[in-house]
């Protein structure tokens, strides 16, 4: 992974060289800040994590799961009560609901960890000890032949040191 990082102690001068560096078409764009800002949010827009698709899904999943096992152990088991009928969905809506809260619920927390990268196994790229003390790096992923305009732009926006690195 081949790069740019630049390093701001102004948190305005960094999101302008954000914005600078989206108009100019550079995507793949990484920040690192002492605390979390909102400022970046807005100006990274990376739209809506997927962790919510990993719940829905999973969720669907172990509700169905639970309506399921517990017809199955039903019919593999029956108890006949006055002639009522031996798999019915209103007595099993406890099960289904608790089995789909425990199958969402776990999913979600492996989505957090998994998308997020959380262990990270490897040094990450870009990131230096003094962006958590209180300054600001961007860090720009990019080709050989366009590192230049990369490094330009930052040092445009008053990047304390602009660095490339792989």
């Amino acid at each position: 992974m081949q790069g740019v990082l630049g390093a701001f102690h102004e948190i305005d001068s960094a999101v302008h060289a954000i914005e600078d560096l989206g108009k100019r078409r550079f995507k793949d764009i990484t920040v690192y800040t002492p605390t979390p800002r909102h400022e970046f949010d807005d100006v990274l827009s990376r739209g809506p994590s997927a962790v919510r698709r990993f719940t829905l899904i999973f969720g669907l999943a172990g509700v169905t799961f639970g309506y399921w096992i517990a017809v199955w152990m039903s019919d593999y088991w029956p108890i006949v009560v006055g002639g009522k009928a031996i798999a019915t969905w209103v007595p099993y809506t406890i099960f289904g609901f608790e089995v789909m809260v425990l199958v969402g619920g776990l999913s979600t927390v492996y989505a957090m960890f998994g998308l997020a990268g959380i262990p990270r196994l490897t040094t990450t790229v870009g990131y230096d000890p003094r962006f958590s003390a209180g300054d600001y790096g961007v860090w720009v992923e990019t080709t050989a032949d366009r590192a230049d305009e990369a490094m330009e732009v930052l040092r445009r926006h008053g990047a304390r040191e602009v660095r490339s690195e792989r």
